[in-house]
């Protein structure tokens, strides 16, 4: 994989300069760290046959390989997949977590999982219908954000208090003013057009302390899909995930007031640096009841997500013996109360 360092000021490619340790541009004489170089002037490019791309055409999903793969199968759609181009210059990841949970290891996690369900059908429970389970790199967006906050609001602190017969309440008015600088680092989102979103966030969290610098051979007995969607399409989802969480921190800092009713809350969040990243991930696909169902594994962590079937029987007989219980426990107070309940 190839690495070029684009000079903010000229778009020259610079090169490190050993007696000053920074990054130089030949160019314009700009000079620069490798760790304040913006994101967006490292450019990450495969070397001529260093990977190849298949795509699709059952399902349109574009899938990186090694080079020396001749043939696979999509994991989205299980399709053949034997049209394969040579990746010269298609942006590569800059980071990845490698799979620390083997296929063995999963299928294990999986099945265990399948039997902890109360509501699920006893057929699911053994979870012996594996149909398939692949190993695949999910594309993400890491996004490391600085927030400000500016808030206006007004504080009530209520007394209450007693003179002979006659209660008081005295209410004091605060003006609040509150500016705060927050940074949030590696907030992920993925950008593959085909995971659905909310089964994502649901694998989270990952472990960044597995973060590794991309290199094709991480991705030998697994598949890789390229992103559908580049970190500027992304940004506003990333940022209605972590407003929820600027809110909340705006609530601790403002406190000892009875109420406390905002005027003005303005939240602004800037992209610093994006990391184009790939998290492991197995899918697995179960059949169940004439039907397919997919579920997700970290291949971090081997958390499983997805929506399991739900037996109606097993519903009612649960509901039934809430009802029972509850029946019990009134029988049981209005016995103790001296009264009668039919």
């Amino acid at each position: 994989m190839v690495i070029h360092y684009k000079c903010p000021n000229c778009g020259a490619d610079m090169a490190f300069d050993s007696e000053s340790g920074q990054l130089s541009c030949p160019s314009c004489g700009h000079e620069e760290t490798i760790e304040t170089l913006p994101e967006e002037n490292i450019e990450r490019k495969f070397d001529e046959g260093e990977a190849k791309e298949y795509h699709c055409e059952n399902c349109g999903a574009i899938i990186l390989t090694e080079v020396e793969t001749t043939a696979t199968h999509c994991g989205f759609c299980g399709a053949p997949v034997v049209l394969a181009d040579r990746l010269t210059g298609d942006l590569a990841p800059a980071k990845v977590i490698p799979f620390t949970v083997s296929k063995d290891e999963a299928v294990a996690a999986f099945k265990k999982w399948t039997r902890g369900g109360r509501l699920t059908p006893r057929g699911f429970m053994s979870g012996e219908r594996i149909k398939k389970m692949t190993g695949m790199y999910v594309p993400f967006w890491l996004y490391d954000i600085e927030g400000e906050a500016h808030v206006q609001a007004i504080g009530t602190q209520v007394r209450t208090y007693q003179r002979g017969d006659t209660i008081y309440t005295e209410t004091d008015f605060y003006d609040v003013f509150r500016e705060i600088d927050l940074s949030y680092l590696k907030v992920p989102a993925d950008a593959s057009e085909k995971m659905d979103d909310v089964l994502m966030d649901k694998l989270e969290p990952y472990d960044y302390s597995d973060l590794k610098d991309f290199r094709m051979p991480y991705l030998a007995g697994y598949l890789a899909e390229k992103y559908d969607f580049d970190d500027e399409q992304l940004f506003s989802r990333v940022e209605s995930k972590i407003i929820p969480y600027i809110d909340s921190y705006i609530s601790t800092t403002i406190s000892g007031y009875s109420s406390v009713s905002y005027t003005n809350k303005q939240i602004d969040a800037q992209k610093k640096k994006v990391y184009y990243t790939l998290f492991p991930v197995w899918m697995v696909y179960y059949d169940f009841d004439n039907k397919e169902h997919t579920f997700a594994m970290n291949g971090q962590t081997g958390k499983v997500v997805g929506k399991p079937p739900i037996s109606s029987g097993k519903v009612a007989l649960w509901f039934t013996g809430i009802a029972a219980s509850s029946f019990v426990v009134m029988k049981a107070i209005a016995f103790a109360v001296g009264g009668v309940l039919w």
